[in-house]
């Protein structure tokens, strides 16, 4: 594979072969130590393809998903570095999904005021999305990516190869954030992908959807580093679809993935730009029509409509006017910072989920 480099204006993204990409970076760096973050499935499945490189290093390990996405979790880890005596000229290599990047990078960063990471992200949505942009965090009292901070890593490296050691659901839950990128930006982008197969895309299908993406957000962070303004786009899909997300990590047995959330928040929030007249009922059916294709429809309880606001009144997107959304022009365009009052969100939900 040929590898591929996307320049921010303070670090790159690379993308190809993960081993020889790090050796590169590693060549020409000269870290008192370095640290190796991983999950149950990465360890597994990942770690293996660059064993040989991190022989030496220390391999910090934590459970998978979501639910460890918090203080907890990152009290762990300090304690981890603390007993390791790392300091601040050290390096931490997040190998991992969302998860991994947003805790490890949140964890470096506040250690002793913080040292180097780089990430190496391994799931597609954590390639197509959470590897660019600088954004940290972890979940706290029950409320998704409540606390963090913006820090860019030192390097993003991107390996499409990592793609074939997903599950299905890993594969489509990144899908909704390459979607995502289409619907607010880019109309022929959306029509490449309207008729493709996911579950059945080779690699390299794979290095070119993903170039896409990266170079739709990049162009919408550069704009807008911390989201003050045009940068909100990004979050299509994403008010109703982490209060969806949260929902189901405290009540389902077997909880949504977040892009699956986030699908359920595309085809919603495109309904509701249909309700307040921004987008026709005609490019509505199409983002219904795939969305349907792809994921399943999500059974939602009488009751939760009430843990729904709970969880967007805390979403650190909105304010005390309302319910703050970005909604669809039309496919390829959005616009941001569009207010949707309680019970306006609640006539239209109640209409939609029947």
């Amino acid at each position: 594979m040929n590898h591929t480099k996307i320049v921010l204006d303070d670090y790159d993204i690379l993308l190809g072969n993960a081993a020889y990409l790090l050796n590169q970076y590693l060549a020409n760096t000269s870290y008192s130590e370095h640290f190796v973050l991983v999950d149950d499935n990465t360890v597994e499945h990942c770690l293996p393809l660059l064993q040989q490189k991190f022989e030496t290093y220390q391999i910090l390990q934590i459970p998978s998903g979501e639910l460890h996405k918090n203080i907890e979790t990152c009290q762990q880890l300090w304690t981890h570095l603390m007993n390791h005596q790392a300091n601040r000229n050290a390096l931490l290599i997040n190998l991992g999904g969302g998860v991994i990047g947003d805790m490890g990078g949140f964890v470096a960063s506040t250690f002793k005021r913080g040292f180097d990471f780089i990430q190496i992200p391994t799931t597609l949505l954590a390639q197509v999305d959470a590897s660019i942009g600088g954004k940290l965090g972890i979940d706290f009292a029950g409320i998704k990516n409540s606390v963090g901070l913006f820090k860019n890593p030192k390097q993003v490296i991107i390996d499409p190869n990592f793609i074939k050691t997903l599950p299905n659901r890993q594969i489509l839950s990144g899908y909704a954030e390459i979607l995502k990128h289409a619907l607010i930006a880019d109309k022929d982008y959306w029509d490449r992908l309207y008729d493709l197969k996911p579950l059945e895309l080779s690699v390299e299908v794979w290095n070119s959807i993903i170039i896409d993406s990266l170079n739709i957000k990049k162009e919408v962070v550069k704009a807008d580093p911390f989201e003050k303004g045009i940068r909100k786009v990004l979050n299509y899909g994403h008010t109703i679809g982490h209060a969806i997300e949260s929902y189901s990590l405290d009540k389902d047995k077997d909880p949504l993935l977040h892009g699956e959330a986030v699908a359920l928040g595309l085809w919603l929030e495109a309904f509701l730009s249909v309700r307040v007249g921004t987008l026709s009922m005609t490019e509505f059916a199409d983002i219904e029509k795939l969305i349907h294709r792809l994921y399943l429809k999500y059974q939602f309880s009488d009751k939760i409509l009430t843990d729904l606001l709970f969880y967007m009144k805390n979403d650190k997107k909105n304010t005390k006017k309302g319910n703050n959304f970005t909604l669809l022009q039309k496919i390829g365009k959005s616009k941001h910072n569009c207010i949707v009052d309680d019970e306006r969100f609640i006539m239209e939900f109640n209409y939609l989920a029947k």
